[in-house]
């Protein structure tokens, strides 16, 4: 059986070294190579033509999510797995738009390290279990709009022009009392506790 041929990229020469240590028992995994930037990475991965690289995404001199892209682009059978301490969604997404086959976190043994190379090398994706996890959680609810009466979007209107309550009131021909009622249940609508911070959401809502 042909090894796995990889290159490590990691800006910390002790986990490179970790990485390699780690790895060194599997007779599956050949180390090709170990780099600490995004520029030594691509002049390994162009002299070394290896089958896997285990790519941190956070390197010195360029991001590794870009770094992911441009690998995958330039050599469409390579296979870029994400290795990092990163339990981000966000992340998590990015690399994988962006070309990755895998995410693996840096704690993972080199049983699961093996593992995940074995499946993208088959053509499949892997992620660590607790990327499954954040994978699955539902995306958070889009927040409701505050529903608003007339009056309270006149006052709320009123508020964002900078008036107080006694010129609400005089501009309104409200008492003060009434105005004051309706700014806390705009407030209470809201869920803020501020004058500031109700103009903001209203503002990023585009209520005003």
């Amino acid at each position: 059986m042909n090894s796995i041929r990889v290159v490590l990229v990691d800006d910390h020469r002790m986990v490179l070294e970790g990485l390699r240590v780690l790895l060194q028992p599997l007779a599956e995994v050949e180390v090709v190579s170990t780099c600490t930037t995004a520029a030594e990475c691509y002049t390994a991965v162009a002299r070394l033509q290896p089958d896997v690289v285990l790519l941190d995404i956070n390197l010195p001199d360029q991001n590794g999510v870009a770094v992911c892209q441009q690998l995958t682009e330039t050599y469409p059978k390579l296979k870029v797995i994400a290795l990092t301490t990163l339990n981000e969604k966000s992340y998590v997404t990015r690399m994988m738009q962006h070309g990755a086959a895998g995410y693996v976190l840096k704690n993972a043994s080199p049983e699961e390290l093996l593992e995940a190379m074995r499946r993208v090398q088959a053509g499949k994706k892997y992620f660590s279990e607790e990327v499954q996890e954040l994978l699955l959680q539902p995306a958070p609810a889009t927040p409701q709009l505050p529903l608003l009466t007339r009056r309270e979007k006149e006052i709320l209107a009123l508020i964002a022009d900078g008036l107080t309550s006694q010129e609400i009131a005089d501009r309104l021909f409200l008492s003060v009392l009434t105005v004051e009622t309706h700014r806390r249940n705009i407030l209470t609508k809201f869920g803020v506790s501020n004058t500031a911070s109700l103009i903001k959401l209203a503002a990023q809502q585009q209520l005003l």
